[in-house]
């Protein structure tokens, strides 16, 4: 059925249909440095969702097709989310947070956006992810559509790097949680003045400071807005967050790298409206301030799993997405 698919994406009406093997999950390390992780054949995975970035461009059509007929002569069954369904003209859908509660592995085919947004939702799950790259830069999806299905054949067979990385979980007042893979970031909305606001590390306060906002950046994000803020690059395993102001109004106001375990509150004040404040979620979810309230940022509790190809090597991905200089002949 998925050859079918492949041959012919233009057929819209073909149903989508894959039948599974039994389904149980795979058992992997605590809270480690990443390491070649080689299971038993009793552990393999065996339900895989695919999740797509949006919009069915001939690109994402051909790779997920070529995703599903791979997974599909594997023996797995797969579960599509709604734009992976779109690409492929199919109406058998699951969101992503079903697919974290039905699925033992996810596999991102999009760029770093579309892996963010599937992070956040699978937050709450335990389902390792996998990131195929048509994006641009690629810090979070490492696997080439090329090498996709050659490189997804040895980690089902169990050869890949886990990687634990945490997330941040953000509160307005009382409002509920929202999750962030790469950053937090207070910053100023609809206005040109700066805004005002304080900085708390749990009872303990920091400053009051003047700026276009404040970035509150895990590791993984350290590589994203922290970075063009001036941020520093932080080791992925580093139990850190970093605290970076964006444009300060005074030039001594620098970043401080802080334990991830503490809890950061912002409040806005002096003469800042609230309506010129917003507080953003990985750039892709914006939350607004009310009058007095306080923004919380802490660790979230459970960790997002990623998969990474044998010999997955950060600092090398650092060299070839920042155009460092290599090794001397």
């Amino acid at each position: 059925m998925w050859r079918r698919i492949f041959l012919r994406q233009a057929s819209r009406g073909i149903r989508f249909r894959i039948f599974s093997r039994l389904f149980h999950h795979a058992s992997f390390p605590g809270n480690s440095p990443p390491r070649d992780q080689i299971l038993s054949p009793a552990a393999r995975f065996h339900r895989i969702g695919l999740i797509a970035k949006p919009g069915a461009s001939d690109d994402l059509r051909a790779t997920v097709a070529r995703a599903g007929a791979f997974l599909e002569r594997q023996g797995l069954e797969v579960c599509l989310d709604h734009h992976a369904a779109e690409a492929l003209g199919q109406t058998d859908a699951k969101s992503v947070a079903q697919l974290g509660r039905l699925c033992d592995l996810a596999v991102i085919i999009g760029g770093d956006g579309t892996f963010l947004h599937a992070a956040r939702e699978l937050g709450g799950h335990s389902i390792p992810l996998v990131g195929v790259n048509l994006g641009r830069l690629g810090f979070l999806v490492d696997i080439s559509p090329d090498q996709m299905c050659d490189t997804l054949a040895r980690m089902l067979e169990g050869h890949y790097h886990e990687e634990q990385r945490f997330m941040l979980a953000c509160r307005v007042g009382s409002g509920p949680a929202c999750l962030a893979l790469n950053d937090v970031v207070l910053h100023k909305w609809n206005t040109a003045r700066m805004i005002e606001f304080e900085t708390w590390l749990n009872d303990s306060f920091i400053d009051t400071q003047r700026s276009d906002g404040l970035i509150v950046s895990t590791p993984t994000g350290s590589t994203a807005y922290a970075l063009s803020g001036g941020g520093p690059l932080l080791s992925p395993a580093l139990d850190a967050t970093a605290l970076v102001p964006i444009c300060p109004h005074t030039l001594s106001n620098r970043p401080i790298v802080v334990h991830s375990r503490n809890r950061i509150r912002l409040r806005v004040c002096g003469r800042t409206d609230p309506g010129h404040v917003r507080v953003t979620c990985d750039g892709q979810v914006s939350l607004e301030i009310g009058r007095d309230e306080e923004v919380q940022i802490d660790r979230h509790p459970e960790p997002l799993r990623l998969l990474h190809p044998p010999g997955h090597d950060h600092f090398e991905i650092l060299r070839t997405k920042l155009g460092w200089g290599g090794k001397q002949a």
